[in-house]
């Protein structure tokens, strides 16, 4: 490993406005600005450049009931430092990761009450990362969060990829507009029926924010390393563009319960003049504590089928055993009761699938609604809903591991909480015993619904307390965990590389019902992946879901192509291939590239992007002389440039291109496609036509 760290300590002790300092980036086009203004209130500014990202903006906190703990402060020490290293991923986008930054510590006192707050600054070639230190003092040990006032002042009107704020939901259509525009369109956005919604009375957006300037410039604002504390949204107004930390609050409006001697996290700004360097940022992973799993061995990327689909769809197949809705968990007798005979989760039908698994070198299965309980899943508010160790009648536990191992094929369990999760909490530990009893080595996690605690909210400290805590328990039992409706991810996985996947946000499962737009996973990248890899469940070939007799309206919203080469540009070290199993044995040509594409990575080129528009994204199989190419837009039809300068110079190789046919089109012929195969070398630059809504796929192999 290559490590160069040179530290410089320097302390100064200033008061006042008089003091400032600068901190520049390693290659000098960030800089950043920190001092304390007149009323002695922490402010901080970012230039990219010689260009304003972040004007002149305030940090500190309002602590309970209504104590200013952002003012009458003054410098007691401030510590500079840089650090130049590399560390090897897990798994990931890239086998290896640069952390290159310089730093600045400043550790401030409150002249009144003598209360001490720090402030750690670190600025890398494609962004800012600060978090705030609440050291071990006598005078301040507890205290509570009613507001954080970190601002984001930004420099103008600037375009935005936006979702509402909102407490229980991070599922909402992705809106571009203006920022000035947020405020009219906000209203409509809310009407989006989900499952759970706590929307603040507040003008405010989810972070992570993606935004373009008048000049060209990319901003993307979140943050790295949530850990006991609330998730961050960001109040707007919308006629300065001062935006503002908003904390998640419980429902009682307390924000963050903290104890001195720990940090917030890091709030992060990436900035750049070329959007590729957006998505190839590794500041967030940077700006976390590394892997704590000491043997990471049994962490292995996988690519997977399952029992899911079919529940959406309107095969007449259900998550539930019964019809009967009395159901109380532990003391209903299921062998009782009458089978509704459309359970999906049965030893038969589930054989089927392992044995497609098996056939076409997939790793594993899942399997949703194998447990007793789903017959009050939707049931919210209801406390005890699911067992976590009790099967259906018609799924044989013992006989499905025996066959899946049989295969050499694991099946990954599925915990639906509806969240409820205290009750979940009280079974974890017997639940992952039970996976390990059984041959289970992963675990989907669901939190549909309003939360039990119900003074929680999905995105408040306790629930993030909660899903780090299934993530390093899983560790102890060596379960990787995959957690869908859960906090957007901050950069976690790297601490706990264990953590393979998230949804949160809008996925697949909503072509089935509410949509999806033809440009959502062309901004997807640039916003939920930002914090760390998702769960989007790519891979539907039938794109007329009127074929299982639902509306004739309702279709996917992309070519076949595009389904392909989603899954070299929505990066995930867990891939599933999400359509029922009979629609792609109708199309085992284009299915070949799913069965081929890997799932980890040596190196990540970001041929081209524009947020909103278009991504090619070209990547390297871990460990093979293989390169996997994606390409998609959205409705509108465009020729991508594929440059192949990345593959080593002097070889010959074969490209197969899944392309988009001559008549595609995701509204009026999804299916048209066209398989091809050519040279290519170092030098060749492809030049290929993307249907509207369409993709390109390119698997290269050396010759």
């Amino acid at each position: 490993m290559r490590h160069f760290i040179l530290s410089l300590a320097l302390s100064l002790f200033a008061t006042g406005s008089a003091w400032a300092q600068t901190l520049k980036s390693p290659d000098g086009n960030l800089v950043l600005d920190f001092h304390l203004s007149g009323t002695e209130t922490p402010v901080y500014s970012l230039d990219y450049k010689g260009k304003p990202i972040i004007k002149e903006s305030k940090m500190g906190f309002v602590l309970h009931p209504d104590f200013q703990f952002n003012q009458d402060f003054e410098i007691v020490d401030t510590k500079f430092a840089e650090s130049d290293t590399t560390w090897e991923t897990v798994w990931g986008q890239n086998k290896e990761i640069r952390d290159n930054h310089k730093e600045m510590f400043v550790a401030l006192r409150q002249k009144k009450t003598g209360w001490l707050l720090n402030i750690r600054f670190r600025l890398f070639d494609d962004g800012l990362g600060f978090r705030y230190e609440f050291p071990v003092q006598k005078e301040l040990r507890h205290f509570i969060i009613m507001q954080e006032n970190t601002e984001f002042s930004l420099a103008g009107d600037h375009k935005a990829f936006w979702i509402p704020a909102d407490y229980d939901s991070n599922e909402y259509p992705v809106t571009t507009s203006r920022l000035s525009e947020v405020a009219g369109l906000k209203d409509a956005v809310l009407k989006e029926p989900l499952a759970a919604q706590a929307p603040p009375k507040e003008l405010a957006v989810q972070t992570p924010l993606m935004m373009k300037t008048d000049e060209g410039l990319y901003v993307n604002i979140h943050e790295a390393a949530l850990v006991d504390y609330p998730a961050m949204c960001l109040n707007l107004d919308d006629k300065t563009f001062r935006m503002s930390a908003h904390l998640t609050p419980d429902r009682n409006g307390f924000r963050g319960f903290i104890q001195t001697g720990t940090t917030s996290p890091w709030r992060t700004v990436v900035v750049s003049d070329d959007a590729r360097d957006i998505l190839a940022s590794n500041l967030i992973l940077n700006l976390n504590e590394p892997c704590k799993i000491e043997d990471t061995s049994w962490i292995k990327p996988t690519k997977y089928v399952g029992v899911w689909w079919e529940y959406f769809i309107g095969t007449n197949s259900s998550w539930a055993y019964t019809d009967n809705q009395d159901i109380i968990i532990g003391k209903t007798d299921y062998t009782t009761l009458k089978p509704n005979g459309h359970h999906g989760a049965n030893t038969a039908h589930v054989k089927e699938y392992i044995d497609f698994a098996a056939k076409h070198g997939f790793d594993a299965v899942l399997v949703e609604g194998w447990n007793e309980g789903w017959e009050d899943n939707w049931a919210f508010g209801k406390e005890r809903i699911y067992s976590f160790t009790k099967a259906y009648p018609d799924f044989d536990v013992k006989e499905l591991n025996r066959y899946a191992a049989s295969k050499g094929i694991k099946i990954i369990m599925h915990h639906e909480t509806t969240s409820s999760v205290a009750d979940y909490e009280r079974q974890l530990q017997d639940a992952f015993r039970f996976m390990k009893d059984n041959g289970y080595d992963a675990v989907k996690t669901g939190y549909v619904g309003k939360m039990i605690p119900r003074s929680e909210h999905h995105d408040g400290q306790w629930m993030v307390n909660h899903y780090n805590y299934v993530a390093e328990t899983a560790a102890h039992y060596r379960i990787m965990v995959n957690s869908h409706e859960a906090v957007r991810p901050t950069g976690m996985c790297r601490t706990y590389p264990n953590w393979i996947a998230q949804e949160s946000a809008r996925g697949t499962e909503f072509e089935s019902f509410n949509g999806i737009t033809p440009d959502h996973t062309t901004i997807l990248p640039f916003t939920r992946l930002m914090g760390g890899p998702m769960d989007y469940t790519p891979g539907i070939f039938e794109g007329d879901l009127s074929t299982y007799g639902g509306s004739k309206n309702n279709k996917l919203s992309s070519t076949l192509t595009k389904q392909l080469a989603l899954y070299v540009t929505m990066y995930s070290p867990l891939q599933m291939a999400a359509d029922l199993y009979q629609n792609y044995e109708k199309h085992l040509d284009a299915f070949q590239f799913i069965k081929d594409v890997a799932v980890d990575w040596d190196h990540t080129y970001i041929l081209e992007a524009e947020p909103g528009d278009y991504i090619t994204i070209a990547r390297k199989a871990k460990g093979k002389n293989e390169w996997y190419i994606g390409g998609i837009t959205d409705e509108n039809a465009r020729e991508a440039v594929i440059d192949l300068s990345f593959l080593p110079a002097g070889k010959k190789y074969q490209a197969t291109i899944y392309a988009d046919g001559k008549k595609a089109d995701w509204r009026t012929n999804p299916k048209d496609y066209v398989i091809s195969t050519k040279k290519v070398s170092s030098k060749t630059v492809l030049k290929q036509r993307l249907a509207p809504s369409g993709g390109v796929a390119i698997s290269i192999k050396e010759l």
